[in-house]
């Protein structure tokens, strides 16, 4: 490290000529690999202001503003989104630490387990804990699983159906059969938007079978909770009313830099029980107050709120629902010109703004040569540094996934996608 102090400019320069080409460009329009978490201008200049001020906003007397524009714009969000009224929120940093804390008070909530006092370790008596989710549910529950000592033996993927949605029945079965051989099923996570293929699962169904079983609900609507800013998309919802948490990230759809994500619970009470504990020196005189520290692992609060306030109102929800609408049409028109194409075949529904699709040549007809194919154009797409493009596998078949959620990305750039796609695979066949 330097010992003396280096000017401003020279700082400035080097971060022009060896950071900035080391940078993957997820602000670009061209970016479409993953669910683009694109900055706006009021999002940056929010940030600058939050890191001028400097606030930490674990508790209301800490910063009141911050507390206090917190309890605003989620419930600005909410109304957006049309969620229930009863939904309490908070903000976090990621989806991952979201569904962290939802797992945190499930298991919070289970009868005469004590395991705020009394802990996992060296208890014989208490029983093992399940968690259930898709299999095409994220890997980040899986880490959460790992993070609370429940393990990966304690999580169970639950089968999907054709579209990739979990099967209700199977759950069912999985509850029926984990109960019999001395497993405690504790917690379900149903996901409104899945990574692979931004597939639903039937909320609605779940959420019952969860209140008959007394089992937790926890949504993951990371990524695709946002379009229900569009009267139209709220179906993605039908059941939330049951559900006990949920998780949405404006830094995934709704152009607010990373990073921040929004959980709101029906029983914060419960969260408040899992995580509340504070020193002598945080007590503050008004006992009325919220203090975000006690319904979280973060003493550190940054001032998150600020941008998703700036964003609202920059943008207008009037704003926010073209921009999305605007993405789902142009996801819509990849995946029909995906399906008239003889060469190309689209691998799952298209709800939001991700297609997934493979080449399928009518000359090559087994498996393995198709997944080396796709694998070989995918690479050949981002080889080419004009467009990012990722990858996933479903049912054992390579599938090139596109992500179309930039605030900067228009009609123009999906035709130039769709030209350099054919482009490169007239290359290799």
């Amino acid at each position: 490290p330097p010992e003396k102090s280096e000017p401003l400019e020279d700082v400035m320069k080097d971060f022009e000529n060896k950071i900035i080409p080391g940078i993957t460009h997820w602000n670009h329009p061209d970016f479409m690999a993953y669910f683009n978490s694109t900055s706006s201008g009021p999002g940056i200049l929010a940030e600058l202001l939050s890191a001028g001020l400097n606030v930490n906003g674990m508790a209301w007397h800490t910063c009141p503003a911050a507390t206090e524009l917190e309890e605003v714009t989620l419930s600005w969000f909410k109304k957006m989104l049309g969620l229930p009224d009863h939904l309490w929120g908070i903000i976090y940093d990621t989806a991952s630490v979201s569904s962290m804390h939802a797992i945190a008070a499930a298991r919070e909530q289970i009868d005469n387990l004590m395991l705020r006092e009394k802990g996992l370790s060296g208890r014989i008596a208490v029983p093992r804990l399940k968690i259930y989710l898709s299999e095409q549910a994220h890997f980040s529950i899986d880490k959460c699983a790992v993070t609370l000592g429940i393990g990966l033996e304690g999580i169970k993927k639950i089968p999907v159906d054709q579209k990739f949605r979990m099967v209700p029945a199977e759950l069912q079965k999985a509850i029926n059969d984990d109960s019999k051989k001395g497993w405690l099923p504790f917690c379900v996570v149903a996901t409104v938007g899945t990574t692979s293929t931004t597939s639903v699962d039937p909320v609605k169904e779940i959420s019952e079978l969860c209140l008959k079983e007394n089992l937790w609900l926890h949504v993951d609507a990371a990524y695709a909770g946002t379009s229900a800013v569009l009267p139209e998309m709220r179906w993605i919802f039908n059941g939330i009313e049951n559900a006990d948490s949920l998780v949405i990230n404006p830094h995934k759809w709704m152009f607010t830099p990373v990073d921040l994500s929004i959980f709101y619970t029906k029983k914060p009470e419960v969260l408040k029980k899992a995580f509340s504990l504070s020193a002598e020196y945080l007590k503050g005189k008004d006992k009325g107050a919220i203090d975000f520290m006690d319904y979280g692992i973060q003493l550190g609060r940054r001032f998150r709120a600020l941008k998703l306030w700036f964003i609202i109102r920059h943008f207008g929800v009037e704003g926010i629902r073209k921009r999305i609408k605007e993405h789902i049409r142009l996801a819509k028109e990849f995946a029909g010109w995906i399906d008239s194409h003889p060469e190309f075949e689209r691998m799952a529904p298209t709800e939001f703004g991700v297609v997934c699709f493979r080449a399928h040549p009518k000359n090559i007809d087994n498996e393995d040569g198709l997944n080396s194919l796709n694998e070989k154009l995918l690479n050949k797409i981002n080889e080419s540094g004009k467009l990012f493009l990722s990858h996933t596998k479903l049912n054992g078949k390579y599938v090139i996934r596109i992500s179309i959620s930039g605030l900067r990305t228009f009609e123009k750039h999906i035709r130039s996608a769709k030209e350099l796609i054919q482009q490169k695979l007239q290359e290799i066949i």
